[in-house]
């Protein structure tokens, strides 16, 4: 605890005045969980605040690759529902081919666990949790906010939270991403359903994922096995609202799986921020979703969410503690400066990598099925050993393949 929040109920010198958080980090998701438990791990009086009653079903394949590994708090157990050792690729369903590891290649969780036990991984460090509270806006001068080294978190129904640094990661729809000012340049529709299955069926599936390339450009399908339920999706670029319905549908049918009742069905926006969003505003950071930080190509998040939030946490504590607003600016611009340096180089090349996908996915789907460098890259990223950015600057082959995409783009 900081010295300066040790009494934290007469911080302004009034038995009643209200107590003024380190940080208060918004959405108890894994990029918020993973930002709360590194500032409150730092012995910061941390306050996480969360929307839904926890725990709550989130869209999304939950597939567990290397680098979120590497992420998650010491000792933390993953909930893992199956461990995934083979991957079936077809293009649209056709030119079907699978390919086997005797590693683990990735695991598969249910977001709802998931999200569960970060935040109790967080509150055992010290976090304290706040759910069904509806954050509206975030104030940083004001009559609301005591000095200019507070930030005003102003609660639906009225109430404020008063914090020295604020974390937004609230989704993809973020209202702190707003504040902050972030700007995006890539909007895909994703849609879902998780569809029990017979055990004969199950049994099908144990171990092995399916990814299929999808009529749309840029878009593609997946199965992922969780023990007896198949989280069956497909993700294309918003505007293909349609199509993209029909692709799922006709995806399903052809698994042979229509016969089946899904358990829930739903859909999501993901959001890729552009290269000139900012990261930060004042006191107030932004991390995973809410700062639009994913990978292009594949869309996935999570490794994103973590790795964001966990250094979000660990700069929102440099923050608050900062006496003024240039050394909280540094503070904030180092912030920005570590996530574009790794996580920003990343997202570069899923833009080349995706642009290469729109273009020419059965040259993908062939390298990946039938170049073996081609499929052990593919297997090096998902257990974590390389990244596609480590990838492209280690093969010089892959350098020149983008290298051509890009000069015909």
């Amino acid at each position: 605890m900081s010295s300066e929040n040790a009494d934290a109920g007469t911080e302004h010198g009034e038995p009643d005045a209200a107590p003024v958080w380190d940080v208060v980090v918004v959405g108890a998701g894994p990029a918020g969980a993973l930002a709360a438990y590194a500032a409150a791990v730092a012995g910061r009086r941390v306050l996480l605040l969360e929307k839904a009653e926890l725990p709550r079903y989130k869209t999304c394949g939950g597939g567990i690759i290397g680098p979120s590994r590497d992420a998650l708090p010491p000792g933390f157990e993953l909930p893992l529902k199956e461990r995934v050792h083979a991957v079936t690729f077809s293009l649209n369903g056709r030119l079907t081919r699978t390919r086997r590891s005797k590693q683990m290649l990735f695991g598969l969780i249910n977001r709802a666990e998931f999200d569960a036990g970060l935040v109790e991984a967080a509150q055992k460090a010290g976090a304290e949790l706040r759910t069904q509270v509806t954050v509206q806006r975030v104030e940083q001068h004001g009559s609301a906010v005591p000095d200019r080294r507070t930030v005003a978190v102003v609660l639906a129904g009225g109430e404020t939270v008063l914090a020295r640094a604020v974390i937004g990661a609230d989704g993809s729809a973020s209202r702190i991403g707003a504040h902050v000012g972030v700007k995006l340049d890539q909007v895909d529709l994703g849609l879902e359903a998780e569809i029990p299955v017979p055990a004969t069926v199950a049994e099908d599936w144990a171990g092995r994922v399916l990814i299929d390339w999808g009529p749309i450009p840029g878009s593609y399908g997946w199965v992922f096995p969780k023990g007896d339920t198949l989280t069956v999706g497909v993700i294309s670029a918003r505007g293909e609202g349609a199509g993209t319905k029909r692709y799922l549908e006709d995806f399903i049918a052809r698994l042979g799986l229509a016969g089946f009742e899904p358990a829930v069905s739903s859909g999501h926006l993901t959001r890729c921020r552009s290269d000139d969003s900012p990261l930060s505003r004042g006191r107030v950071l932004v991390c995973g979703d809410a700062a639009g930080l994913l990978e292009p190509w594949t869309r996935e998040g999570i490794s994103f969410a973590l790795r964001s939030g966990r250094l979000a946490g660990e700069w929102a504590v440099r923050i608050a503690e900062s006496q003024d607003a240039v050394d909280a600016r540094r503070q904030a611009l180092n912030y920005a400066f570590a996530i574009k340096a790794g996580l920003g180089v990343e997202m570069g090349v899923g833009r080349r990598m995706l642009t290469l996908f729109e273009k020419r996915p059965a040259m993908l789907h062939a390298a990946i099925t039938g170049f073996r460098p081609a499929w052990k890259a593919f297997a090096d990223i998902t257990r974590g050993s390389t990244t596609l950015a480590g990838l492209v600057r280690s093969h010089p082959m892959a350098r020149r393949v983008l290298d051509a995409v890009d000069k015909r783009s």
